[in-house]
């Protein structure tokens, strides 16, 4: 979830290939329909508050020739119109070789529980075949960090990094 600002982070094929569709919800492949939408996510300042600020065009110019069926990296779709509403990454190995999940949501979509249940179904899915998913925020991002508290994520340990203090999460089967 906290990410350098102008880093490219690769993606890296997740532990399964298909996502579970939620009663309201589809994680699928980004798509290239999805990339104005996907461009908003990065840029937006709200969204970026907690995640080391809108990313530079020159950056977005390359994520967006990258993110397009890139592994690990979900779209998430209302099931009823197809709209986006955020995104779901899964990184094998990302922190000390454990399986980190991170996720943006676009702010017209906050407060409908959306990222709980789409992050939520992802994380019962890697569990089925990961002991553990951590996930990262920073201190300050209290929404953020109910959500992972509710969804049974505990604090493993806090620390400074990218100039901002940061939260480390854990689930374990």
């Amino acid at each position: 979830m906290a990410v350098p600002p102008h880093s490219v982070p690769i993606p890296v094929p997740t532990a399964s290939a298909g996502w579970p569709a939620t009663a309201r919800l589809l994680l699928r492949p980004v798509r290239e329909a999805d990339l104005d939408a996907v461009t908003r996510l990065w840029t937006d300042p709200e969204v970026r508050r907690h995640l080391g600020g809108p990313v530079i065009a020159p950056v977005v110019r390359i994520r967006r020739r990258r993110v397009v069926g890139a592994p690990g990296v979900h779209a998430v779709t209302r099931a009823g119109d197809g709209v986006l509403v955020g995104l779901v990454t899964v990184e094998e190995g990302a922190r000390n070789g454990e399986t980190e999940i991170s996720y943006q949501f676009l702010p017209e979509h906050w407060g409908h529980g959306y990222a709980r249940e789409a992050v939520g179904a992802v994380v019962a899915r890697l569990l089925e075949g990961t002991p553990c998913v951590v996930a990262l925020t920073q201190e300050e991002n209290d929404r953020s960090r109910r959500l992972l508290e509710a969804l049974g994520f505990q604090h493993v340990e806090s620390f400074v990094e990218w100039d901002a203090r940061q939260v480390l999460y854990r689930l374990c089967r």
